[in-house]
């Protein structure tokens, strides 16, 4: 959650934001989208009832999402042609 940096009042929460929004525009677009996705799981996340925590399962799911980000946009690099062994 977002704190108050000026004695407990919205002017605070409103300068964190707007520095939140400023750095978040300086990322990269696909840097954007994975803050974006954490959001948008962590709203998931508080509306269910009783998942104050990440449960194993959304943790691995959110993990490898990111971990599997943006490789299909990437070229091969390596065809059969390349292999030395082939097994059956």
């Amino acid at each position: 959650m977002l704190k108050a940096t000026v004695g407990g009042s919205h002017e605070g929460i409103s300068m964190q934001i707007e520095e939140l929004i400023v750095k978040v525009r300086r990322l990269p677009a696909l840097r954007q989208q994975e803050v974006m996705d954490f959001v948008v799981f962590l709203e998931q996340r508080d509306s269910e009832p009783g998942q104050s925590d990440w449960s194993e399962q959304n943790f691995r799911a959110m993990s490898i999402e990111q971990a599997m980000r943006g490789l299909e946009d990437e070229p091969d690099l390596y065809c059969e042609d390349d292999l030395k062994d082939r097994w059956s």
